[in-house]
C-alpha cells in the first residue's frame, strides 16, 4: 500500500513517529524522527499533499508585562500607591515631593475615572473605599511570565486599556502541530519498510557499479516547479511613465520643484485671496519656517490683490499681508511649481508639464490621502485660446485609452474660463479627472507674462485606479508582493 504514495524515508520516518505520537509540535514530530525540525516539517508538508497528514496552524496571542508594567504589580499601579499613600485631602504639590511627578500626574487621572478621589480646588480628596480592581488582579496574574488572554481570565477591554497604559504588550506567535491522518494510519499499520534510499549518483558509484543495487528516491515530474516571478516596474509607476512619454512625445519640458513653498508662489501668485477657506488647516500643512519673497513681483502682487494693479480687475479691495505671503507650505498643488517657472521664463512659448507630488490635510480613506501625484501642465505662447486647451487635454486622454471625453465648465480662483474634464468608463459612466483653464490676467500680468497660458492639473492617482480597475486608492501604495505578482493589472 505504501507504493502507491512513492514515500520516501523521511516521509515513511515521520508517519512512524506521528503514529506514535498522535499530534506533535514541530520540535516533537522532529526529535521523535531523529531528523532536524526543517527537514521534518518539510516531510509533513509533502504528506500533507498525499493526504497523509494535516498541519494545523494557529496564531496565538500572548501578552508580556513591560518594565513599566512589572514596576506597577511589584509596587502597585501610581493610582494605588497615591491613594494608599495620603489619609485625607493633599494637595498636588504634596503629592510630588512625596512620590514623584510621573506618578503624581498619571495617578490624579486614575483616581478620579476608579472614584476614588476627587479632585478639588486644586487638592486630591479621597472618597469611598478603594478595592481592588480587575487591572490589579491580572497584573498579578503574569507571576513574571507571558500570558494568553484565557490564562489571565483577562476581559479584552481591559486589556486593550493596559496596552494603552504600557503596562503590557501583546506578542502574536505561530504554532503549529502536525496530525496524522486515517490513510496514514492504516499505512502504519500495515507496515512500513524503510529502505536507504540514494538522491543522486556520484562518479564512485558509477565506476564500482554499485549504482544497480541502490533503491533510487522517485521523482514526481507531475509536480508543479516553484513560480520564478520576474522582476517589473510598479504599474503606478509605468502609468506615470506613459503619462510623462506622452507629453515629451508632444514637445513639453518636464519641470520639477520643491515640496515645500512659500504661500507666495503656492497661493498669493495665483491670485488666492489671503482669507481664501483653503488656505486654512483643514486643507493646508502649514510649516513654522518663512521664505524671502521676490523683490521683483511682491509689489505688483501685492498691488493686484489689494484693488487690481493697472489691469482694470478690482483685485480682493483687503489689505495684502507680506508676513502671510512669507509662511512656507508644503505645496498644495503643483501649480506653484509652473507658475513660477513661467515667471522666470516669461518669454514664448512655452510647453511645459510636471508630475509630482502634492499634500492636503486629508482623511485617509478609499478615494484621499495626505499625499498624492498631480499632473501639472502650462501652454503659454501668442494666439492661444480656449479650443487649444481642450484638444491637448483630449488629445492626451485619447493617448491614455479613454475614447469618450468631454468637458464640463467649472471655476478656479486663477482660471478664466475654466473646465473639468471627464471620461467615459464602462459601469461607471462620466468620471471627473481635474481642473483647467486659462490663467487670468490677476495672475499673468504681475509676472511679466504678456501672452494667454493654458493651464490644467490632472489627478495622476484617481486616472490610475481607473486604468488598473481598483476600488481602494491606498493599493497604489502598498508594498504588497503577491498583489504585484499575481495580479492581471501587474502582468502588462
Amino acid at each position: 500500500m505504501s507504493s502507491q504514495y512513492n514515500l520516501t524515508s523521511n516521509e515513511k520516518n515521520v508517519l512512524i513517529a506521528l503514529d506514535a505520537l498522535k499530534s506533535a509540535s514541530p520540535d516533537e514530530l522532529a526529535a521523535k524522527a531523529e531528523m532536524k525540525v526543517e527537514t521534518a516539517m518539510q516531510a509533513a508538508f509533502l504528506l500533507e499533499e498525499k493526504e497523509l497528514t494535516h498541519v494545523d496552524e494557529k496564531i496565538i496571542e500572548t501578552f508580556a508585562l513591560t518594565a513599566e508594567g512589572e514596576k506597577s504589580a511589584k509596587d502597585g499601579l501610581p493610582e494605588r500607591q497615591v491613594i494608599n499613600g495620603i489619609s485625607g485631602p493633599t494637595s498636588m504639590d504634596e503629592l510630588r515631593d512625596k512620590f514623584s511627578p510621573a506618578i503624581a500626574g498619571i495617578a490624579t487621572g486614575w483616581l478620579r475615572r476608579k472614584g476614588w478621589a476627587n479632585i478639588e480646588n486644586g487638592m486630591v480628596v479621597p472618597k469611598g473605599t478603594a478595592t481592588v480592581g480587575e487591572d490589579e488582579s491580572v497584573l498579578e496574574r503574569f507571576a513574571g511570565q507571558e500570558r494568553t488572554a484565557e490564562e489571565l481570565e483577562a476581559d479584552p477591554k481591559l486589556l486593550k486599556n493596559l496596552l494603552k497604559r504600557k503596562l503590557v504588550v501583546k506578542n502574536q506567535e505561530k504554532r503549529r502541530s502536525v496530525l496524522p491522518t486515517d490513510a496514514s494510519s492504516a499505512l502504519v499499520a500495515e507496515g512500513i519498510e524503510i529502505i536507504e534510499e540514494v538522491a543522486q549518483i556520484n562518479a564512485e558509484m558509477l565506476k564500482s557499479g554499485e549504482w544497480k543495487n541502490k533503491t533510487f528516491r522517485p521523482y514526481n515530474i507531475q509536480t508543479e516547479p516553484r513560480p520564478i516571478y520576474g522582476a517589473k516596474i510598479h504599474p503606478y509607476q509605468r502609468l506615470i511613465n506613459q503619462m510623462k512619454g506622452i507629453f515629451l512625445d508632444m514637445g513639453f519640458t518636464e519641470i520639477k520643484g520643491d515640496s515645500i513653498q512659500s504661500s507666495f508662489w503656492n497661493f498669493d501668485s495665483l491670485f488666492q485671496p489671503q482669507d481664501h477657506p483653503a488656505r486654512e488647516m483643514q486643507d493646508t500643512f502649514h510649516l513654522s519656517s518663512t521664505s524671502d519673497l521676490p523683490d521683483e513681483y511682491k509689489d505688483k502682487v501685492c498691488a493686484m490683490h489689494e484693488h487690481g494693479g493697472d489691469t482694470g480687475s478690482t483685485g480682493w479691495g483687503s489689505k495684502w499681508s507680506e508676513e502671510i505671503a512669507c509662511k512656507n507650505v508644503l505645496r498644495t498643488h503643483t501649480t506653484a511649481v509652473t507658475i513660477k517657472y513661467l515667471a522666470d521664463n516669461p518669454e514664448a512659448p512655452v510647453k511645459a508639464f510636471s508630475i509630482d507630488r502634492a499634500y492636503r490635510r486629508e482623511t485617509i480613506d478609499p478615494t484621499h490621502t495626505p499625499e498624492f501625484e498631480q499632473l501639472e501642465g502650462v501652454i503659454m505662447d501668442k494666439d492661444m485660446s480656449f479650443s487649444n486647451l481642450l484638444g491637448c487635454l483630449a488629445e492626451f486622454y485619447h493617448r491614455m485609452g479613454f475614447e469618450d471625453v468631454r468637458f464640463r465648465p467649472g471655476y478656479f480662483p486663477y482660471t478664466e474660463p475654466s473646465v473639468e474634464p471627464e471620461v467615459y468608463v464602462e459601469g461607471l459612466g462620466w468620471v471627473e479627472l481635474g481642473g483647467a483653464g486659462v490663467f487670468r490676467k490677476e495672475v499673468t500680468h504681475p509676472l511679466g507674462i504678456k501672452y494667454p497660458v493654458l493651464a490644467w492639473g490632472l489627478g495622476v492617482s484617481r486616472l490610475a485606479m481607473l486604468k488598473l480597475g481598483l476600488k481602494d486608492l491606498r493599493q497604489l501604495y502598498h508594498s504588497d508582493i503577491d498583489w504585484l505578482r499575481k495580479s492581471e493589472v501587474c502582468q502588462l
